[in-house]
């Protein structure tokens, strides 16, 4: 099956815990807090294998959770931090957030990785509360909840050289001669659902990779087809082997299947009109074909053809050179177009949230919401008085209770914080 776009869903382990714990020894009266801080929850991490070749993986696991960090323990001992959730993903590999569209990662190197979802901070032990007029604080935070997220992975096949053409101009079996690959062939559209990879060798020993790729027809850049699901696969391609039906079995005039195929590239991506490319005039061992290339190569002009036959595997040499010494030329890493580069800016200037909200329910209770004040409650330990307290005043600190008043917030009126209520008082 055609599997190269999955969604999943990631999330980064939560924090550990905080804890509330006094040192208590013979001969030491009076020790003091001494709880340790949680341990920071595990990041979720794509990493490249340059093993894989297809996402089929994602077809049987869909979530990918890290595990949470490791609660705080006595004698100011830190929690264990979680080890990352390594997921391996093929070269080529694209990873973007479902809601936003943004560019998390663009993964094309053996062993790159990048960081998907991020794990939660751990919370911190009462030891870190302790101050002159507070030395024993009955204070510890909870762990902050690890990233989630939807994201939606892609994969651009890493091809050095991609065959495109119209469905069975031959392009498979051509692709069955000059390498080992085993696709499957037939004189139907659409043999090709999934590309195929293969690895061509040349006489003078240099190599390249070649993908048959699904055969492409006219509006496939609007999805007719297997549209964009062809076309992903053409991008990254560094040299596009154009294959005609030079003898026109299906009825097509060649030079018309030429100028549609270039369409629907440039109109897919206008980089991909200027991606070089070589004119493969296969079926060349059939009568009629002779006659067809003479009146193509007075249409085209200066592209390089070469006149092949799979069958009788005249001039498959020739090409092979050709392919080899072409990408001699071309460098390895074409150079990103500034828009993309713009797309995986991750760290950018933001301009700041408020720190919370304020609207009514239909029930007449206030309620709060934001970021901010989420995370801070989230992180509070409400079993705890002095926690509850400090709660209290972060929240004035942020101004919630001159906003309530502003709202015309009373003595005894309900407020609500997520699954939170408690009574406001002037």
């Amino acid at each position: 099956m055609f599997v190269d776009q999955v969604k999943v869903f990631v999330k980064g382990g939560d924090g550990g815990n905080g804890l509330v714990a006094y040192r208590r020894e013979k001969y030491v009266p009076m020790g003091g807090p001494a709880g340790g801080d949680g341990g920071n929850g595990g990041d979720v991490v794509f990493e490249v294998d340059e093993g894989l070749n297809t996402l089929m993986d994602f077809r049987y696991q869909h979530h990918f959770k890290a595990k949470r960090g490791e609660n705080g323990m006595n004698q100011k001992q830190h929690g264990k931090n979680a080890q990352p959730l390594v997921v391996s993903v093929p070269p080529g590999t694209t990873v973007k957030d479902v809601e936003t569209g943004r560019v998390i990662a663009d993964l094309t190197e053996h062993k790159q990785s990048a960081v998907i979802a991020k794990g939660g901070r751990g919370g911190r032990g009462n030891a870190r509360f302790a101050t002159p007029r507070n030395p024993a604080p009955e204070i510890a935070e909870n762990g902050e909840l690890g990233e989630a997220l939807d994201v939606q992975v892609e994969l651009k096949l890493l091809a050095d050289v991609g065959l495109v053409g119209f469905p069975s101009v031959g392009k498979s079996t051509f692709l069955s001669v000059v390498t080992a690959a085993k696709p499957k062939i037939a004189d139907y559209h659409f043999t090709t659902l999934a590309p195929n990879l293969g690895v061509v060798e040349s006489q003078d020993h240099r190599s390249f990779v070649l993908a048959d790729l699904p055969g492409l027809i006219e509006g496939a850049h609007e999805g007719v087809g297997l549209g964009y699901q062809f076309l992903r696969h053409v991008e990254r391609t560094r040299l596009i082997l154009h294959v005609v039906d030079m003898a026109s079995l299906e009825g097509r005039d060649p030079y018309e299947d030429y100028v549609t195929i270039n369409h629907e590239l440039s109109s897919y991506d206008e980089r991909l009109a200027k991606r070089p490319q070589i004119i493969i005039a296969n079926k060349m061992d059939i009568p009629e074909a002779r006659e067809n290339l003479a009146s193509f190569k007075e249409k085209v002009g200066n592209v390089p053809i070469f006149p092949i036959s799979t069958v009788t595997r005249d001039g498959l040499d020739e090409l092979l050179y050709a392919v080899a010494d072409r990408l001699d030329e071309i460098p390895k890493q074409e150079e990103q177009p500034i828009e993309e580069v713009d797309e995986r800016v991750v760290y950018k200037f933001e301009k700041e949230e408020a720190p919370f909200k304020v609207t009514r329910a239909d029930d007449g209770a206030y309620v709060l919401y934001g970021e901010k004040i989420e995370s801070v409650f989230r992180r509070t330990d409400f079993s705890r008085d002095q926690s509850i307290n400090r709660f209290a005043r972060q929240m004035r600190g942020m101004g919630v209770d001159e906003e309530l008043r502003k709202r015309g917030a009373k003595d005894g009126d309900t407020v609500r914080l997520l699954d939170y209520e408690f009574e406001f008082v002037d």
